[in-house]
């Protein structure tokens, strides 16, 4: 029996060479948006974390609690990485 590979409709092009076939293509952000995005992902880690501990399943909120901190070092790294200009 002869099998061939098919292709998918959708490829990704761009900097998101790993996106699942039709989703978007994530653009390339400048620092500054990239830091808020990191920020805003501890945030609603944390976020997610308190509702887990009001839900009672501990291990959910153990995860998401634990999970926060790191996007908050990326978001550190980053800044000490790329030196931003001064907010106007």
């Amino acid at each position: 029996m002869f099998m061939t590979i098919a292709r998918p409709a959708v490829e990704p092009h761009g900097p998101d060479a790993v996106a699942v076939p039709g989703s978007p293509a994530i653009q390339s952000l400048p620092p500054r948006a990239l830091h808020a995005r990191l920020l805003e992902n501890a945030a609603l880690r944390r976020r997610r974390g308190a509702e887990r501990l009001r839900s009672r399943r501990y291990d959910d909120a153990d995860y998401w609690l634990h999970a926060a901190p790191v996007a908050v070092r990326k978001a550190s790294a980053l800044r000490e990485e790329k030196s931003f200009a001064p907010l106007p």
